[in-house]
């Protein structure tokens, strides 16, 4: 599907705004010590950035793995952004899905 550059200037606005919200949602819940949610949130801050970033680049994704790639082969290694970047990306994707879904695994270990 085809967007307009209105309605992609408003996407790319909304998911600013849910990345906003995600990170103050980390900030948060850091002091409660409930380290699966801060790395959750925290992915889905830089989730949300990525793709906004994205689609204001005219590119879209459907998963979270799709994302990553897109990302990966559009800014990191194109060196637009740099090494570092997709390494805290991946980091906080591997931080999330472990905190999500690995009932042995402790963020804050």
């Amino acid at each position: 599907m085809s967007m307009t550059k209105e309605e992609r200037d408003a996407l790319v606005e909304l998911r600013i705004a849910k990345a906003r919200r995600a990170y103050s949602e980390a900030k948060g819940v850091v002091e409660l010590g409930y380290w699966e949610t801060v790395a959750n949130r925290l992915y889905h801050a830089a989730f949300n950035a990525v793709s906004a970033l994205l689609t204001a680049n005219g590119d879209a994704a459907q998963t979270h793995s799709g994302v990553r790639h897109i990302f990966g082969l559009k800014f990191i290694k194109t060196g637009i952004l740099p090494q570092e970047t997709g390494r805290l990306y991946h980091r906080l994707f591997s931080m999330r899905q472990t905190g999500d879904y690995d009932d042995t695994y402790d963020v804050a270990a």
